[in-house]
Order: C-alpha cells, then sequence, then structure tokens
C-alpha cells in the first residue's frame, strides 16, 4: 500500500508562454492560456480543473506562473479548489528548467518527497478520465526513480514537435525504456519517425519524485537549483500567491529543462498516452482540433465566408469576409491580420519576431479601449524606428552626393523628388544628423554633419549677403529673398554640429546671427523682420525658432548673451504674441506688432503652441523663472482643448482663435511637437505627463509612421485619417528626430 507521501501527487502548472505562435490572438498580455480555443473556457482553467480532478489520490495544484498575470489568474481561478495549492509568479520568464526547480523545492520542502507532475497549462486533452488513466500508469516508474514523460502517438509526420524515441517495455509496468529525445525534425525525418512505430511526440508533461529532480539538477545544473533556492528564501506572499524576488530571480540561467536536465538522463521512462492530446500551437492544430462546417471551415466570430474550404477564419470584434478560400488561415484582430496557408501557420513565429525586433506594441498588447499605456512602452519601437530604419535611409537616400547639401524630399519608393533645396531643410538635416550622433547612433554623423555644413557655406549668397531661402540643382539661387526662418534654422544647426564637435560651426553661427542682427532686427517695434526689406506680414513662429536657436548656443557654450537674447524674444511672446483671455498664440501680426486683421488675425496653429510650451519650459528652466511655466500649460490646455481632431486624436494643422477648425488635415510635426510639449510639462508641478507622452507617441506611430514605408512617414492625413501625402518632405525629419531623442531621453532619465 502507498504512503499518503506516495500517493499524494503535486501539480505544478506552467503558465509563463506567450504562445507566440497564436498571433494576433495570443500576445504577451493575453496569451494562448488565457483564451477559450476549445469550448466554452480557457486553457488554463480547464487544465487546472483537469489537474485537480484525480480520483486515486489527493492532488494539490500549484501554477507557476508570470508576475504580472497574478491578478488575472486570481480572478480567473476564483471558486476552483487548488487542494492546498496556490499561485507562484515569477518576476520574468527564465525559461523551463528554472519554473521546474521551483517545483521540486516547493513540493519538498511541503509535501516531502512526494510525487510531482509538471504540466503545460495550455494544452488540449481529450477527457480527464483519460488523462489520468495514464498518469497513473507512470506512477510506479516515478516512485522507483525514474522521471516518467509522456508520449503521443503520432498522427502524421508533424515537425513543430520534439519526438521520444522508445525502446523495451520496462517489466511489470505500464511504461517503456527511453532512448533518446530527438528535436524537431524536417519532414523527411518526420515520416521516418512515423514508420518506424517507436517514436512518440513528447507532450511536454512530467512526473518525479521530490526527490530524484533535486539530484538531477545536483548533477546537471546546481547553479539553477542553489539559485532557484535563494529566490524562494526571499519570496513574500499575499492573497494571490508566492512572488518571487526580481533582483534574485534574474540571475538564474535561463534554459529549458529539456536541455539542462532531461535530455541527460539515464533513470527515465516513457508512458504512452491514452489520451487524445493537441498542443494548440499552431491555426493548423486548431483547425484539427475544433468543430468544423460541412466544408471542413472553422469560422469564428463575425465572419462571412462563401466557397471557403478546410480553412481557419477568425475575427475578434470586426467583419471578416472571404471568398474561395482553400486550406487557408485567416485571424484578424482590432490592431493586425495573419493570413497564411494553414500548413505554414506555426511560421507566424518569424512574423512575431520581426515585430517584436522593431519594437512594434501589437506584439505585446491586445487592443482595449482607453487601455492605460505604461511608461516606456513605445521605446523599443521608438528607438528601433529612429536608428535602424529612418537614419539609415536619409543618411544614404537622402544625400545629395552629386550635388551636395541633402535632397528636399523622398518618393514612397526611396528615390529623391526633383525640386529646389530649401537651406532651412539643409539645416534641418544637420541638426538631425548631429542629434543622432550625440544620442550614439553608429551612423556617420559627423561626416553627414560635415557634408551638410560644407553645403551651407560654400552655398551663393543673397542681395544683402544672407542665405537665400532655395538654389536649384546646379547651385544657382532659385528664391532669392533672404528669410528670417531659415536663418534661424541655420543658427540652431550650428550650435548642434558645434556641439557634435564641428569645427567650422561656430564661424557658421556668427555669420548666421551677424546677418539677423544687422539685417532683420526691428529697433522700433521690437523682435525681427521677416525679410531685409520688411515687406508682409510679421510672424510669430520665426521668432519661436530663433528662441530655440538661443536655446540651443546657451547650451552649446554658456555664454549668457544667448540667454540675453532669448529672453528678449520670451518678452515679445508675453507682451504680443499670447492673448490671455483665449490662451492662444497669435500667427500674423502687422508690423507694430497688432493681430492682421480678417481671418489671418484669428489664425492659430496647435503644433505651434505645443512647441511654443516646450521652449518655454526650456527658458524657464535655463533662466530659472519658473512662473512661465504658466504660459507653457496654457497653451497646451488650449491646443488640447480646442485644437484636436476627436476621431484620431491627432492635432488639427490650423484653428481659430474660438477653436474653430480652419485646416482640418493634421500633418506629422504638430504631433511631434505635442510630445515634446508633454515630456517639457511633466514634473512641473502639474498632472503626471507620462500616460500622455506614451498616448501621444503612439498616436503618431498609428497615423503617421506605421502605415508609411520603413524609415519614412505620411506627412499630411485629412480628417478621417486618410493619407493626403504625395511624397517625404525631409524638413520634418528634423522634428521626428527631436521628438523621439527627447523621448528616449526622458525615458532613460
Amino acid at each position: 500500500m502507498l504512503s499518503d507521501t506516495q500517493n499524494h501527487i503535486v501539480s505544478f502548472v506552467m503558465s509563463g508562454g506567450v504562445g507566440s505562435r497564436l498571433w494576433p490572438l495570443s500576445r504577451e498580455d493575453n496569451p494562448k492560456q488565457f483564451h477559450a480555443l476549445a469550448g466554452e473556457r480557457s486553457m488554463l482553467v480547464k487544465t487546472v480543473e483537469r489537474m485537480a480532478a484525480r480520483t486515486a489520490g489527493p492532488a494539490s495544484v500549484f501554477l507557476v506562473a508570470a508576475d504580472r498575470h497574478a491578478k488575472r489568474i486570481g480572478a480567473d481561478l476564483a471558486g476552483i479548489s487548488l487542494n492546498g495549492g496556490r499561485g507562484i509568479f515569477e518576476p520574468m520568464g527564465r525559461n523551463t528548467a528554472a519554473a521546474v526547480a521551483v517545483a521540486a523545492q516547493v513540493a519538498q520542502a511541503e509535501f516531502g518527497d512526494g510525487l510531482v507532475m509538471v504540466v503545460p497549462s495550455d494544452h488540449e486533452i481529450s477527457t480527464v478520465e483519460a488523462f489520468w488513466r495514464s498518469v497513473e500508469l507512470g506512477v510506479p516508474a516515478a516512485l522507483a526513480g525514474n522521471v516518467v514523460v509522456f508520449g503521443i502517438s503520432p498522427s502524421g509526420p508533424e515537425t513543430g514537435f520534439g519526438y521520444i524515441e522508445a525502446g523495451a517495455p520496462n517489466a511489470g509496468r505500464g511504461d517503456l525504456q527511453v532512448r533518446r529525445f530527438v528535436e524537431k525534425p524536417d519532414l523527411e525525418t518526420a515520416k521516418s519517425y512515423v514508420a518506424a512505430g517507436n517514436f512518440y511526440w513528447n507532450a511536454g508533461i512530467f512526473l518525479f519524485r521530490a526527490s530524484v529532480m533535486r539530484d538531477a539538477f545536483a548533477a546537471f545544473a546546481p547553479d539553477i537549483w542553489g539559485d532557484v533556492a535563494r529566490a524562494l528564501s526571499a519570496a513574500h506572499s499575499d492573497e494571490l500567491g508566492t512572488h518571487l524576488p526580481q533582483r534574485l530571480y534574474e540571475t538564474i540561467q535561463s534554459v529549458s529543462v529539456d536541455y539542462a536536465i532531461i535530455e541527460k538522463l539515464t533513470n527515465i521512462a516513457v508512458v504512452p498516452a491514452a489520451f487524445r492530446w493537441s498542443d494548440l500551437g499552431s491555426w493548423q492544430s486548431l483547425l484539427e482540433a475544433s468543430p468544423t462546417d460541412d466544408k471542413g471551415n472553422v469560422i469564428v466570430g463575425d465572419v462571412v465566408a462563401i466557397d471557403c474550404e478546410r480553412s481557419y477564419l477568425r475575427s475578434e470584434g470586426r467583419l471578416l469576409s472571404a471568398i474561395g478560400l482553400k486550406d487557408t488561415a485567416v485571424i484578424a484582430t482590432a490592431d493586425a491580420a495573419f493570413v497564411a496557408p494553414v500548413s505554414q501557420s506555426q511560421n507566424v513565429k518569424k512574423i512575431v519576431e520581426r515585430l517584436e525586433k522593431a519594437g512594434r506594441l501589437e506584439t505585446k498588447r491586445t487592443p482595449v479601449h482607453d487601455l492605460m499605456p505604461e511608461t516606456g512602452a513605445h521605446a523599443k519601437r521608438v528607438r528601433h524606428w529612429l536608428f535602424e530604419e529612418t537614419l539609415p535611409l536619409w543618411s544614404t537616400a537622402g544625400v545629395d552626393l552629386v550635388h551636395g547639401g541633402f535632397h528636399e524630399a523622398l518618393s514612397f519608393q526611396g528615390e529623391p523628388v526633383a525640386r529646389p533645396k530649401r537651406l532651412r531643410t539643409i539645416a534641418r538635416q544637420i541638426y538631425a544628423f548631429s542629434v543622432a550622433g550625440q544620442m550614439g547612433w553608429e551612423g556617420d554623423a559627423a561626416g553627414l554633419v560635415a557634408h551638410g555644413v560644407d553645403f551651407l557655406k560654400s552655398a551663393p549668397r543673397a542681395a544683402n549677403g544672407g542665405w537665400p531661402r532655395a538654389i536649384d540643382a546646379q547651385g544657382k539661387i532659385s528664391d532669392a529673398v533672404e528669410d528670417l526662418y531659415d536663418h534661424a534654422c541655420i543658427l540652431l544647426a550650428a550650435a548642434h554640429a558645434h556641439m557634435l564637435g564641428n569645427r567650422a560651426a561656430s564661424e557658421l553661427g556668427a555669420e548666421a546671427w551677424d546677418f539677423i542682427a544687422a539685417h532683420l532686427a526691428c529697433k522700433e517695434h521690437g523682435g525681427f523682420r521677416e525679410t531685409p526689406s520688411g515687406a508682409g506680414p510679421r510672424r510669430s513662429n520665426p521668432h519661436m525658432h530663433l528662441l530655440e536657436s538661443c536655446l540651443a548656443w546657451l547650451a552649446a557654450t554658456g555664454d549668457s548673451q544667448w540667454l540675453a537674447r532669448a529672453a528678449d524674444i520670451v518678452e515679445l511672446f508675453k507682451s504680443r504674441f499670447f492673448d490671455a483671455d483665449s490662451w492662444t498664440l497669435g500667427e500674423y501680426f502687422k508690423d507694430d506688432w497688432s493681430p492682421q486683421s480678417g481671418d489671418r488675425g484669428l489664425w492659430t496653429e496647435p503644433g505651434h503652441h505645443f512647441e511654443w510650451a516646450w521652449l518655454l519650459v526650456e527658458y524657464a528652466n535655463a533662466a530659472d523663472t519658473p512662473d512661465l511655466v504658466k504660459f507653457a500649460r496654457k497653451l497646451y490646455a488650449s491646443a488640447v482643448a480646442n485644437g484636436l481632431n476627436r476621431a484620431t486624436g491627432l492635432a488639427y494643422d490650423a484653428v481659430s482663435r474660438d477653436g474653430l477648425p480652419l485646416l482640418r488635415t493634421s500633418r506629422s510635426w504638430p504631433q511631434t511637437e505635442a510630445i515634446k510639449a508633454a515630456i517639457a510639462l511633466d514634473g512641473t508641478g502639474g498632472p503626471d505627463m507620462k500616460p500622455e507622452i506614451e498616448s501621444r507617441v503612439g498616436r503618431l506611430f498609428r497615423w503617421h509612421i506605421d502605415p508609411a514605408p520603413q524609415g519614412m512617414w505620411i506627412d499630411l492625413i485629412d480628417e478621417r485619417g486618410r493619407s493626403k501625402a504625395q511624397d517625404v518632405p525631409a524638413s520634418i525629419f528634423y522634428h521626428l528626430v527631436c521628438a523621439l531623442t527627447a523621448y528616449l531621453a526622458a525615458e532613460r532619465a
């Protein structure tokens, strides 16, 4: 007769996987085991109920799961008896060797040297009774000191599973000797295994005495055993279960138990399973395991299928329609879709790997309305797009190696668009590569900056000695206007080139400032005129870029004269540009700084509200004038209240002082300025802006970056989110680099 300890099986349900082969349904925040893939209950709930339903003796049920899922597991398993078991939560996944070591140590400490069973949380098994009949067949072998595995008779040459080669039966028991374990084979090898008749699929289920697994770790992976013991000794418990400490658990080697232990054992046996089994690890396996219609299709969700055969068609929330599909898997969620031949569907993991490398959140987060994004959620995506996609593109295709400088725009095919070069664009590219270099980009930032600086130094000058607005491909002036906006951009570029170490940048900056001071300063009414002639309206926007340039030179040199110059512009903002009644920023003014008459006098741009807000906080920090931050808050509040398209959440291009849309389109640059403003305002005594920052980065990618070819962006969309862009303007690169490097710096701080 078995003792109570021997007759007790302590089960550990492994629930740490992501199930990436079932993407886009299964994701990091809502993995496969939490879905009801074959029935009305989730895979996890069905597994726990199965493990608690033993009739031949007592069975306690533990879970080894991710700490981030602790509350979800507690809610899902409410009302299910674990027979003395509980959840044990890992702060991060360390693969199955660590999880099995946790199981063996907890079982031995709390139940003595009894039997331990480790099972996956996400496999489909035919019936509880058939499952336990097979397990009981393995009990004698486990009590005799073997690690018992369970083999599934293959129904075909499956290449997605590992195999067990079985030997002779063990006399007097229901198990077989194990000759070897083999990795996932190619198709021809799998066919030979099936033909041999003594190969089984490895179900990933283990049964053993706690001391047997302890001795196995002592022989083959003692460091893992010791590290797990230290983590368990420092764990804390609450109503949800036991939580392992991150500082200790993260040091444990991440390796599978098969590789670390099982494949090295000699005391191992296999029980041929008497139950039907599927790991539901691919869309093909779900097609095979689920009820089908009369044409062999599995239809889940809002699907209209006509003339389809043997296909898996699943929609999560939106209408999916298909005609004439055969042997095809189509899975659509709110933010992603996957389409493949059913026979190739398990290769979705390759898609997931590529998306994860790019930092795409579609592998991590299930789309939920009003989901609060976590701080830094977009950091990996931003870093990859900036340093692996767009900088490599614009540092090659965007550079004019024939005529010098940088191309004004690229087509969506990555070809230069033939048009005159604006000097502000050249300056902005210098800025972008300078900042990228300062952020650690491994490309030739210094060489690209020198290329741009040399172009500006050698560019022809206009009538008053300043830079013209544009020159043609042959280097001749095509627009001779000497513009304040352009010179402010050149001044900014020179400051950042100087910070990167470009020796010619200081001279370039001095030339730009000298021209501004000599030819554009307005002594009568303050500030600066647009051009030396003073023709046309005066604008606040070039002054904003001049403020940006002064702050950049202050950071580059520490020279207080730049702070004084910035102070003059800030005073002009307070006295002339800002309207205290509406909290709005005027764009167009007469020579005496009174607003332009008509519609122009009512014109405001949410993007400039955001941009000024960012710069005012920067100035307030540099000048130690915290009272100025209130203006930044008012500008931000006004832009959010009246300047957003509520359908997309993006800033309109222009609204009136009364908050009426004047331009209902949305360009990409106002969205970048919203990010910068939110970053600047975070931590200034107001509300926590971190969720706002993440939300705005998400919108930028959702509408402007992700729909574009790699390394590019959709600059202009209409109020319904449709692209109206004809090409990709280089001048926007400055905005993107500025905002996204600011985001990365804030996330890292």
